[in-house]
């Protein structure tokens, strides 16, 4: 997860939303991918980091399929993340803040609880969700402030 907040961070100092993810194959403790948001510069609404790190763990790995995998996000995903990565078949999601708004995972929808989603990751949320909460908040307050985060 600390990798992801790096991540996160790099998002930030770009000026995206900052949220990271990491892809990692925990039987070989190998990191597959990494992704960070990046749809204001990739002028891609669907670039959110959880999509830009499958993207490239399917693209390393040659396959779509990321059975076993684990995607480790700052932030809880959103409806189109949860599908995204219940259709890469990820074994494991696992966040760190919630998100009481946007998030699809705990909140909202919960998508991987519906009958139509077919395929459920095991998920663990919460984990360094102050560090990941707090890039956040700080990211948003100095846009509010009108200065750099």
């Amino acid at each position: 997860m600390h990798m992801a907040l790096a991540c996160a961070q790099a998002a930030a100092d770009a000026g995206e939303t900052p949220v990271g993810c990491v892809i990692v194959d925990e039987t070989s403790g190998e990191v597959v991918a990494e992704g960070r948001n990046g749809p204001i510069g990739a002028h891609d609404p669907t670039a959110h980091a959880e999509i830009v790190a499958l993207r490239a763990a399917a693209a390393k790995l040659g396959n779509y399929r990321l059975t076993g995998l684990t995607l480790y996000v700052t932030l809880e995903p959103c409806a189109m993340c949860a599908g995204a990565i219940s259709h890469a078949r990820i074994g494991r999601v696992v966040w760190g803040a919630d998100d009481p708004k946007g998030g699809a995972v705990a909140h909202g929808p919960r998508f991987f609880d519906q009958p139509t989603c077919h395929w459920r990751p095991q998920t663990t949320g919460g984990v360094l969700a102050t560090e990941g909460a707090e890039l956040l908040r700080t990211f948003f307050r100095a846009r509010r402030k009108g200065t750099a985060a």
